[in-house]
């Protein structure tokens, strides 16, 4: 079992940037690895980055070049760096991780969630 607190959220304006942090309860360093989701009303919960266990990283195409996943394994913390945001980046950003051997896009393919973090983009 390991618990998942997400912190960072906020507003911000457009082609501003905010760091979101994912603190675990428990070490995650070998055995999981740990993803960025988001959800906007009235959308599906959809895959944002996520980092494994051998930081390999894998980013949804709407983020490639804005978006950077990294993890700290000393503070059991993941982060989601977000720069030039956009008002459709607006969402409620959940971390999720997984002890799965390979790396799931699907919110099913993560056992352990946070409670979320709204990030709003908007002048």
């Amino acid at each position: 079992q390991v618990q998942l607190v997400e912190s960072g959220g906020g507003l911000v304006q457009p082609g501003g940037s905010l760091r979101l942090s994912c603190a675990a309860s428990r070490s995650i360093d070998s055995i999981y690895i740990v993803g960025w989701f988001r959800q906007a009303p009235g959308k599906q919960r959809e895959l944002v980055a996520a980092i494994t266990s051998e930081d390999v990283t894998n980013y949804a195409d709407s983020v490639k070049g804005r978006f950077t996943i990294s993890r700290d394994n000393a503070k059991n913390t993941v982060y989601l760096q977000m720069n030039s945001l956009k008002p459709e980046d607006t969402a409620v950003y959940y971390c999720a991780a997984t002890r799965r051997a390979t790396l799931p896009r699907a919110p099913l393919g993560y056992d352990y969630w946070g409670q979320g973090t709204q990030v709003t983009v908007s002048s």
